[in-house]
């Protein structure tokens, strides 16, 4: 099942994103070439590196996914936390703004899945369906035990929506640098090994008595 979004609206990300497009065109052509690669180009970033940044970020490492389409840029600012421990992404129109939505979640899409959204939900490919609906293609990239999800604003055509669907795959080294911020010094990711700290000891409470602060006042009041 599809769950909600933990990151900023988009509408919040407008003025970052317009600002951002240019300075993200030069980075973006080795985006749009590796549009049909899939999965299978390269051997993905290095474990470690993409493990860090991702889980500071507190996305599932084997969830992150890139993608790249004609006319389209990342907008960095976009990069969140989807669902649980999941991944999201916004590609940016550079022509008229219009966006192309990139999720990743785990679970799958079942013909009651369809049924319940009321969508369509034709395959169109080898593990990738059709889940268009109310003037917005979307389309659904089915893996393991995850799914890759691409959503156009109306308006994006559908065989874009299409291509990019067909080109997600799992970040370079390169890739993942552009995409995700460094990871705190020393991986500071909260694991379930760490210890729990020591209270931080306050100057006001009084030795004795139920420890509410001493709120008296000298005679100058």
């Amino acid at each position: 099942m599809i769950r909600a979004v933990r990151v900023l609206p988009l509408l919040l990300l407008a003025p970052l994103l317009l600002t951002g497009c240019g300075e993200e065109n030069g980075k973006n052509e080795k985006n749009e070439k590796s549009v049909g690669r899939g999965e299978a180009a390269g051997t993905g970033a290095p474990a470690a590196e993409l493990g860090a940044r991702a889980r500071a970020l507190g996305i599932a490492p084997e969830l992150v996914y890139v993608t790249g389409a004609p006319g389209f840029a990342l907008a960095r600012q976009s990069v969140g936390v989807y669902g649980g421990d999941g991944f999201s992404a916004t590609y940016v129109s550079r022509r008229d703004g219009r966006q192309l939505r990139l999720y990743v979640d785990r679970g799958t899409v079942s013909a009651a899945d369809c049924a319940e959204r009321q969508t369509a939900c034709e395959r169109d490919g080898d593990g990738v369906r059709y889940l268009g609906g109310g003037g917005r293609h979307a389309y659904a990239v089915v893996k393991k035990d995850h799914v890759v999800r691409l959503e156009g604003d109306a308006g994006v055509p559908r065989d874009v929506v299409r291509e990019a669907a067909q080109g997600v795959h799992r970040p370079s080294g390169e890739e993942a640098a552009e995409l995700l911020p460094p990871a705190p010094a020393g991986d500071a990711a909260p694991t379930g090994d760490t210890a729990p700290t020591a209270p931080v000891e306050r100057g006001d409470l009084p030795p004795v008595g139920d420890g509410a602060p001493d709120n008296d006042v000298d005679a100058g009041g």
